[in-house]
């Protein structure tokens, strides 16, 4: 079982900046792949990014590119969210999510999730 805990969300301006960090507490997945998620009232979760804890490999979501970038740290199940030039239709809460031998956008592709942080921008 694999347990996230993201952190980093906030209140911010438009034109802002943020960085969520998501931690996991496993890390015998030699193919964990960690992204990043949106969801809104109403709406299904929105695909954000996505990255291979070892391969390093990353994709950004066309929605935000240019805006958002997903790291990860060096020797540690962590990963970053750096989101710039915040626009207050990227008010959402931000989950961190986790799966096992996946390289997909699908939300039902990956099998764990953070409890999520709330993520407002005012205009």
């Amino acid at each position: 079982q694999v347990q996230l805990i993201e952190s980093g969300g906030g209140s911010v301006q438009a034109g802002g900046s943020l960085r969520l960090s998501c931690a996991a507490s496993e890390r015998t997945y030699s193919t964990l792949v960690m992204g990043w998620f949106r969801q809104t009232p109403g709406k299904s979760r929105e695909f954000l990014g996505r990255i291979g804890m070892n391969s390093g490999v990353k994709v950004v979501a066309d929605s935000v590119k240019g805006r958002f970038a997903i790291s990860k740290a060096q020797g540690a199940h962590t990963i970053y969210l750096q989101m710039d030039s915040l626009k207050p239709e990227d008010t959402a809460v931000y989950f961190c999510a986790a799966g096992s031998n996946i390289w997909s956008d699908d939300p039902n592709n990956f099998r764990f999730w953070g409890p999520g942080t709330q993520v407002t921008v005012s205009s």
